[in-house]
């Protein structure tokens, strides 16, 4: 069949909306008419080369849509039934899957290379181009082809419109406060970026039952909106929030500080432990580029004396397949916004004027919508 694809074929490149080629789906595979997808700022990487995917590539991984066909050996999917794409396939039989860690799924060492989990070839094609998948998935698509593990079912009376940011930005920054920095009640929390991951880091620190929550973003606008997602404090940068945590802690600092901003600098890291209490913890849930090889500014004596932690978190260390539900779960019972976080909507072929919007600073999260 033919369908429209946003197409990165080189890096610093702007997206191409084209018409496509889709292969119908084979066995243990979908096909899904996608209803909406994120802007992650993780495909905006893809364009400055900070994550180095096979190329020409379909961005998108935060995608939401109505299964259309089924491929052999795929039973518990229907045609009609909704989806959730997990940016990260969950196979349920590696060792992370089997111990309660599908964000760590073996199959994930595939996403680089863009090509279908079962046989390593393309279903998408632009004559007798193959095109690679962000994150295997492609969800700046009308439609796509996906394995069964990338498949998270949900009911049907969700908008998917507001359901595809499950994908991505909502269980990882919630789970970046919930999971990986473990915030307890009375916790203060320091939440570095308020985008689409900071946004619901505060979120997760907030239900958690953090006593603070400090936001820190240069934007004005992000800072406001910081609020309204349940931060106590706002702070324009590291330097600025020092002296308000020592002054809200009597000098005692953050047990917990997340750092969601859109792209990591290691010598960031330093300002970022310098605001953790003894024993504290440091988040980084932020991508950094690939070719940043070591240059963290952190004092390593201070790590020691004061029992501090530098901790990664992937996916917010979370499970798709149980976290995904369970936070449209809270959306229905109001405890989480989902609907605040789409600034604007775009249609697909708006998608470069969607990505300034987010350079600007003007959008928590911008959405596509087909």
């Amino acid at each position: 069949m033919k369908t429209t694809a946003a197409i990165l074929w080189e890096v610093n490149a702007p997206w191409s909306v084209e018409e496509i080629e889709l292969d119908a789906p084979k066995a243990g595979e979908v096909l899904v008419k996608i209803a909406a997808s994120g802007m992650c700022h993780s495909d905006e990487h893809l364009t400055t080369g900070d994550l180095p995917f096979a190329l020409p590539i379909i961005g998108g991984h935060e995608g939401a849509g109505v299964v259309e066909a089924v491929g052999e050996g795929v039973s518990w999917l229907e045609v009609g039934d909704h989806v959730v794409f997990g940016f990260i396939p969950s196979c349920g039989r590696c060792p992370s899957c089997s111990t309660g860690h599908q964000n760590l799924c073996d199959l994930g060492a595939l996403m680089g290379l863009g090509m279908q989990v079962t046989d390593g070839t393309s279903r998408h094609h632009v004559g007798d181009k193959d095109l690679t998948l962000m994150c295997m998935l492609g969800t700046f698509a009308k439609h796509t082809v996906v394995n069964e593990a990338s498949c998270i079912k949900i009911e049907k009376d969700v908008p998917l419109e507001k359901a595809c940011l499950l994908g991505c930005g909502v269980v990882t920054g919630w789970g970046s406060a919930v999971y990986a920095a473990d915030v307890a009640p009375g916790d203060t929390v320091v939440v570095v970026g308020v985008g689409g991951i900071g946004a619901n880091a505060i979120q997760g620190a907030r239900l958690a039952g953090a006593k603070r929550i400090v936001a820190i973003d240069p934007v004005e606008f992000k800072r406001e909106k910081a609020m309204e997602f349940g931060a106590t404090h706002t702070a324009s940068s590291m330097a600025e929030a020092l002296p308000l945590l020592q002054d809200l802690t009597w000098g005692t600092m953050a047990n917990k500080v997340i750092m969601t901003m859109g792209v990591g600098n290691g010598q960031m890291i330093g300002e970022a432990m310098a605001l953790a209490a003894k024993r504290g913890r440091v988040v980084v849930t932020n991508i950094h580029p690939a070719l940043e090889m070591g240059g963290a500014n952190m004092s390593l004596l201070d790590l020691t004396l004061m029992e501090k932690q530098l901790v990664g978190s992937l996916f917010g260390s979370g499970n798709p397949r149980a976290d995904i539900p369970k936070l449209l779960g809270l959306y229905r019972e109001g405890q989480l916004d989902l609907d605040g976080l789409v600034t604007k909507t775009y249609t697909l072929e708006d998608i470069n004027e969607g990505y300034q919007d987010m350079r600007d600073g003007k959008n928590i999260r911008g959405v596509l919508i087909y």
